[in-house]
């Protein structure tokens, strides 16, 4: 099948090098000249765990290919997938700007010569499936000599689709070959069929499986989801704000588990059994981040506030998780007293692991607190570092090449982010390199025991 996706960012060009891997063949379109000479030498702008090697297979396949041409990727193309950011304007509604100017592209690149596909990749907000085919229709008629314009085609040269995605960052290849679901928003029953085929080898697991992403054990088949199309533009914005949510419950738990003297790992556990709960996302800590979570529970809200609609537990969502972040600088204060003066240093830069993914990440508000209140900051994160210092020049911390380097002279160490490799660290070497021995596990991933057998003073979250 041709495939054309439009925007070459985290989630087009994962989904464009995984459907070139299944045997389509995609152009991916994009529109920065630097980004996309870099794409065509198979350079990845942004850290994904095996991406970039990903990308460079798809490319000498064959099978993937990169253009700054809407028109003559759209022209060629059977599925048009639009894939563009919708990061939050002030007002926490998502910035439809992009999405406006490629629906109106693509309406004047069509042709009769067959009937496309479109699928909205980004997220948007509920009610932008039909949006997005009314800018289409427009692009249509303005491409169309002015005599034409006022004769109605009996039926359109192509049809709106939804397609959410739900990649984690830093399993971006993994969510996308053994995805929990595929959901298609769709009025048009022609168009299903061709979705489902198109993910037919996902579905049913007949792909060979990329030696970095193995099929996990005893995976078998993929459910199918067909809804219209408002119902798939809500679920994906309603999944992420339940997980938000999740966590936001466990973080304020553990603030109660703090005051009566119980331990929160305990009680996520034996919540987590139930099959009702899950143990997924129970995990206390300085709080989510990233592009998603605060960005589509705030969509939601919005689109809530426009039907006057009370999301009273998304209020309170995002307000503890707000309050969760400064969680740390109260532990450091209890144990240091006056934080003035003080050296921290910050283990993890990142919202989560293996990305190099700076959106809204709780280390950044951490430092910025810090500083404000008078510590030196100092940071070390495996990938992040140069990345933070280019998104922020005005953050006046010291990057560090390793947690040895870190730890030297410091009042206390602080885990932000849980990388595998800060598990198991050497807390003894940490320890003799430091002005104070103090730890703050603001994930709740290292070995209490650990900690305390190195001489060191910890201090969890929760517990």
């Amino acid at each position: 099948m041709d495939i054309c996706v439009i925007g070459a960012g985290y989630v087009g060009l994962v989904t464009s090098a995984c459907l070139a891997y299944l045997g389509n063949h995609v152009t991916a379109v994009e529109a920065s000249s630097e980004r996309l000479g870099s794409l065509k030498k198979g350079i990845v702008p942004f850290f994904e765990p095996g991406l970039q090697e990903f990308v460079k297979e798809t490319i000498e396949s064959g099978f993937l290919t990169f253009t700054d041409s809407l028109e003559g990727a759209v022209k060629k193309a059977d599925v048009i997938f639009i894939a563009v950011g919708t990061p939050s304007l002030p007002n926490g509604e998502p910035d439809l700007s992009q999405v406006m100017v490629v629906a109106r592209a693509i309406g004047g690149a069509l042709d009769g010569s067959k009937r496309r596909i479109i699928v909205n990749k980004s997220t948007v907000p509920v009610g932008s499936g039909n949006w997005v085919e009314m800018l289409v229709s427009q692009g249509v008629q303005n491409a169309q000599p002015v005599p034409a314009r006022s004769a109605r085609p009996e039926s359109p040269s192509f049809t709106v689709v939804s397609n959410p995605e739900f990649l984690r960052e830093g399993s971006a290849i993994t969510d996308s070959f053994y995805p929990d679901r595929i959901v298609v928003g769709a009025s048009d029953d022609n168009a299903v069929e061709v979705m489902k085929n198109l993910y037919k080898p996902i579905i049913n697991q007949t792909f060979e499986p990329p030696s970095f992403a193995p099929r996990p054990a005893a995976f078998q088949t993929v459910p199918f989801v067909v809804t219209d199309l408002a119902s798939a533009e809500l679920i994906k914005y309603s999944a992420n704000a339940f997980l938000a949510m999740k966590i936001s419950f466990a973080n304020e738990i553990a603030g109660l588990c703090e005051k009566v003297g119980a331990d929160v790992r305990q009680v996520a556990q034996g919540i987590g059994l139930d099959y009702r709960i899950g143990k997924a996302f129970l995990n206390a800590g300085v709080g989510w981040g990233g592009s998603c979570f605060g960005k589509d529970v705030s969509a939601l809200m919005q689109v809530a506030k426009e039907y006057s609609y009370p999301t009273s537990l998304l209020e309170a969502t995002v307000s503890v998780n707000e309050r969760q972040r400064l969680v740390v600088i109260k532990k450091l204060q209890e144990e240091l007293k006056i934080l003035k003066g003080r050296t921290v240093g910050l283990l993890g830069l990142s919202f989560k692991p293996d990305t190099d993914d700076l959106r809204d990440a709780p280390a950044i508000t951490i430092a910025y607190q810090l500083l404000k209140m008078g510590a030196s900051v100092k940071a070390f994160d495996p990938v992040a570092n140069e990345r933070c210092e280019q998104l922020h020049p005005n953050l006046e911390i010291t990057y560090c090449d390793s947690a040895l380097t870190l730890a030297q002279d410091c009042d206390a160490v602080v885990l932000v982010t849980e990388w595998a490799l800060f598990r198991n660290l050497d807390w003894k070497g940490l320890g003799k390199v430091m002005r104070w021995p103090l730890v703050i596990d603001g994930r709740n991933v290292l070995s209490e025991q650990d900690v305390v057998d190195a001489g060191m003073t910890y201090r969890g979250i929760g517990h």
